[in-house]
């Protein structure tokens, strides 16, 4: 009768097993590695499109507030554009008008107590990722704000 030892057999199965799954890990990580990458870099985008609202965002509100000072709506465009520098803003991309304070329609010229300077300002972002940007496409960032004339200058 012939003698089986156990303890070489498990040892010869369980090395069938191990020798199959070396690289495993390597394997999964280069499936998973550009899927991250990816996720980081829209990660990042995100942030880039919230930074450039709330730069516009406080852009506007500053223009309001030169517009209802100085009530001139060159003056206003300029601080606007000013505010927003790390954007690159050009003139076409803010709006000032002046509207009457129960914003039916355009104020008289000279403004007056109650009139409303509203500022828009449209901001197209791109995203910096090419594969995002390719996806998503520009995405047009708008606000506006409105502010009362308290006081009327010569």
């Amino acid at each position: 009768m012939r003698r089986i030892n156990v303890r070489s057999a498990f040892t010869q199965a369980r090395g069938a097993l191990t020798s199959d799954g070396r690289g495993q890990g390597l394997v999964e990580f280069a499936l998973i590695f550009p899927i991250l990458i990816l996720l980081l870099l829209a990660i990042f985008d995100a942030g880039r499109l919230v930074f450039a609202y709330n730069d516009i965002t406080n852009a506007a509100r500053v223009g309001a507030r030169v517009a209802i000072v100085d009530q001139t709506a060159d003056v206003a465009r300029d601080a606007t554009i000013a505010q927003a520098t790390s954007l690159g803003l050009s003139g076409g991309d803010v709006t000032v008008t002046y509207l009457s304070s129960d914003l039916s329609g355009p104020c008289d010229t000279p403004y007056q107590l109650g009139c409303v300077a509203q500022v828009d300002v449209t901001f197209d972002w791109t995203a910096i990722t090419p594969v995002i940007g390719n996806v998503i496409g520009p995405v047009s960032v708008s606000t506006q704000t409105r502010l009362p004339i308290e006081r009327v200058y010569p």
